[in-house]
């Protein structure tokens, strides 16, 4: 049996575990192998052949790698307006406690909110931007002009 015909099998099985597991990264061990079948049909010997696999599926991986790493990371399920309806809604807050708390009525119940770190507690009208247990995560909404 030739090279390729190997390199092609080899590429099928790559793609079929990459199919059951769900990893990217098998993915590109698979192009790499369709790479060493390509550097077989050009009649290139075995070594190079199996350098050509090795460098574009090594360089795949760490291409993705790198650009995994880059992305800036994916929102909590709590805070993600896709998941919870309740970011991004606005209540008002009439004062706030003590403890950095306030009583806000929301959706026809009493709620609990409670201000992002680093702001200064004031009252008037607030988003949601996250739900921390029972409790709404609140900005203030600055006032246009």
């Amino acid at each position: 049996m030739a090279y390729s015909t190997w390199w092609w099998i080899a590429t099928g099985v790559l793609v079929a575990l990459e199919l059951t597991t769900g990893t990217f990264y098998l993915l590109m061990l698979a192009i790499g192998g369709a790479a060493g079948a390509l550097a077989a049909h050009l009649g290139l010997g075995l070594a190079a052949q199996v350098t050509m696999a090795i460098a574009v599926g090594t360089g795949l991986v760490l291409a993705g790698y790198v650009i995994r790493r880059r992305r800036p990371g994916d929102l909590s399920p709590r805070a993600d307006r896709s998941v919870n309806l309740d970011v991004g809604a606005t209540v008002q807050i009439d004062g706030w406690h003590a403890d950095g708390t306030a009583d806000v009525q929301y959706r026809g119940a009493r709620w609990t909110a409670i201000h992002t770190p680093g702001t200064a507690p004031r009252p008037g009208p607030h988003r949601v931007i996250e739900l921390v247990g029972s409790q709404l995560l609140v900005e203030p909404i600055a006032a246009t002009l």
